[in-house]
């Protein structure tokens, strides 16, 4: 520490780098500030067919986007390909402030039809959500879109790729699955978890 470098210790006196005592009267104390809440997510119409244009066009305004996308094997007359589709055909997520100038770009950017939620009004989407998401789109066992779930045993995936993610326990067809459902745009999608420790999660 260099010589004469101030800084204050766990007791109630300030000290020098060489342990004497000083006044601090006129001292301001500098505190590291605290890292300001992430802007939250919110649920976007998009026009038919636009769904990655209007993810582009936000990505190059600096709104952060999202548009989920799962591989599907694509069948022509003379051959197959794989092709990147989105997870929810006609949506997409941008984080943006509400109250901010971003809410207006976003409404006049290319594809997008407007907001997901009352009277055309910005509903948040919890990170949760997009984070689980995130999470089995990358894990081994690829989701799938799964109707539309309302009620259930809310569970947490312990252990294993997907630890941490929360949803919905399904046994529809008697297949364990999980359920992570997107409420403003009423979807969901589903992975099975045979094999997976699950943890019940309290309700309130």
């Amino acid at each position: 520490m260099a010589p004469g470098y101030l800084y204050r210790n766990r007791g109630s006196h300030d000290c020098d780098s060489e342990g004497e005592a000083v006044n601090t009267a006129a001292q301001t104390i500098l505190e590291t500030p605290a890292a300001a809440p992430a802007s939250p997510w919110y649920a976007l119409r998009i026009r038919s067919r636009h769904e990655k244009v209007a993810a582009e066009e936000l990505k190059k305004q600096g709104i952060e986007a999202y548009l989920p996308l799962v591989t599907q094997l694509h069948q022509w007359s003379d051959r197959k390909k794989s092709v990147e589709m989105p997870l929810f055909a006609g949506y997409a997520f941008a984080r943006f402030e509400p109250a901010s100038a971003d809410r207006l770009r976003v409404l006049r950017t290319r594809g997008v039809v407007g907001f997901v939620g009352p009277r055309w009004e910005q509903t948040p989407v919890p990170e949760t959500q997009i984070l689980g998401i995130r999470a089995l789109l990358a894990g081994e066992r690829k989701p799938n879109e799964h109707s539309y779930l309302k009620v259930g045993q809310r569970v947490r995936i312990r252990g294993g790729s997907l630890d941490g993610v929360e949803g919905i326990l399904s046994n529809a067809n008697g297949n364990r699955s999980l359920v992570i459902t997107v409420e403003p745009i009423a979807r969901s999608i589903s992975i099975r978890v045979e094999g997976y420790e699950l943890d019940l999660i309290e309700t309130k």
